[in-house]
């Protein structure tokens, strides 16, 4: 099999594997997006507080 042919056919494997794949529905989207917002502000908010002790921690002991 030539390079070229070998190139075709993983063309028409990526086609074929293509029609396969479900994506999700808005609503879906937009809840999964609202997730990743809340755990972000989460963890930023968690890692804002651990900060601010080590940096009085850290003061404290200069």
């Amino acid at each position: 099999m030539s390079k070229v042919q070998e190139i075709q056919q993983f063309f028409r494997e990526v086609k074929v594997e293509t029609k396969k794949v479900t994506y999700p529905s808005k609503q879906d989207t937009i809840a999964t997006t609202y997730v990743v917002i809340a755990v972000v502000l989460v963890i930023s908010f968690y890692l804002g507080v651990v900060d601010w002790i080590l940096s009085q921690l850290i003061g404290m002991a200069l």
